[in-house]
Formats: C-alpha cells, structure tokens, sequence
C-alpha cells in the first residue's frame, strides 16, 4: 500500500485511455458520425487529428475545415453511437482498479469527455464508484485540454495547488495542459490505441516519466515524488 507522498496532495486522471481502454471505440463513433454527415474520415484519422482534443473543440476544427455548421446535436449524436458501443466493448484498463485502491492520496478525473459519457463509461468499466463524485469534465470550462482550464478547475474543487497536483495522461493534449497548468504529468501509454512511437511523443511534451501498465503507478509516484523533493 503506497503511503501518501508529501510532494503531492491529488492524483489527477484522465479518462479515455486512462482508466477505460474506449479510445478506440469513441473514435470509431466519431468517424462514423462525422461520415454520415458527409465528411469522411476513418476511426485511425480521428485518433490521430483528435486524441485528448474535447468533442467541442474537434467540432469547431472540422466546421472551419468544411466552412458549413454540423447539425446543432452532432455531439449527442456522437455520444449515443460511443454508448451504444460502450455497453458491449468497453473494457477498464488493466489493473488500473487495483493502482486506483493502492495509491493512498486524494484522487479525481478530468476528462475532455461529457459529463454522461466519464459516468457511463466508468460505470461500465466497474471503475465509477472507486472515483465518484470527484469527477470533472471539460463542459464545465470555457477551453479543453491543451488549454490548463480544466486542471486547473479540478485543483480549485479539492483545494489543491496545482504545483501539489499530478497528473495522469495518455495524450499530447492532455499532457500539454497538465504541464501549462503547472503540474507534474505522467505519461501513460498502453491503450490499446497507442502506436510505436506514442510514448515518445508523450515524453516530448513534457511528461516527466512514461508508463504502459498500471501496476507500475504506486511506485512511480513514490518514484516522482522523492525526485521532486
């Protein structure tokens, strides 16, 4: 059982690709959203264009690409197709449950998905009551992640300081936000969707240690945590 670390005062998840392995499935429902509404797109140039990006934020991307407006409810659309796929594919991340149990500080999740989709997607996992209620989502802030907002909204709801808070990311944006916040991050990269060469991406943007299997968390915080001292 890890002892609290006193370089850290709150564990900061992401989700997607974090705790549950639905990267893969949340852009296969956007890629078969997007192409029903006549911009095709494969679930692999999602992955690429738009991991850790929020659904908004992708939205308006594509909307200035196409130079037209998607229909007033593409994100509902997306994220009853994510849904439905969630309740027969969506796995938890290997052992994260077990870290999660094992790491004895404050922890929340800041994801850049809706406030249905963490939920259900957590719930689906098993993961929901292990984290519940602290749970935060990028609707609540005025800019997604790689903009610090929501980080930085998450340490102002558990009264943290930022350089207290670490974080866990799977994503260049997500990573690029933690650290603009002014937070440690470490990068995780064993989702199924993460291809050679994305652990190397995550460290170039500033993750200080990189992992693929959360059984390794407790003690890399400890690890961090006494190089931080």
């Amino acid at each position: 059982m890890q002892n609290s670390n006193p370089n850290f005062d709150l564990i900061i998840f992401d989700c997607d690709g974090v705790l549950v392995d639905s990267e893969v499935i949340s852009c296969r429902a956007h890629a078969e959203t997007l192409t029903r509404h006549g911009y095709p797109i494969t679930s692999e140039q999602v992955l690429v264009r738009f991991l850790g990006v929020s659904e908004r934020e992708a939205r308006q991307m594509i909307e200035r690409e196409i130079d037209r407006k998607l229909p007033d409810d593409f994100e509902q659309q997306v994220n009853a197709a994510t849904l439905k796929f969630y309740e027969g594919d969506l796995q938890a991340i290997a052992h994260v449950g077990e870290a999660i149990g094992a790491i004895r500080l404050p922890k929340c999740v800041a994801s850049s998905g809706t406030p249905e989709k963490i939920r259900h997607g957590l719930s689906c996992a098993g993961l929901y009551d292990q984290l519940a209620p602290h749970i935060f989502s990028a609707t609540q802030v005025s800019r997604g992640k790689p903009a610090p907002d929501l980080f930085l909204f998450a340490a102002e709801q558990m009264k943290v300081q930022p350089a207290q808070c670490l974080v866990i990311e799977d994503s260049v944006p997500g990573v690029t936000g933690g650290r603009a916040a002014g937070m440690t991050v470490l990068g995780f990269h064993g989702g199924s969707h993460c291809q050679p060469g994305h652990a190397e991406m995550l460290h170039d943007a500033g993750a200080a240690m990189i992992f693929d299997d959360m059984r390794q968390l407790p003690d890399l915080i400890a690890r961090i945590g006494r190089k931080a001292g």
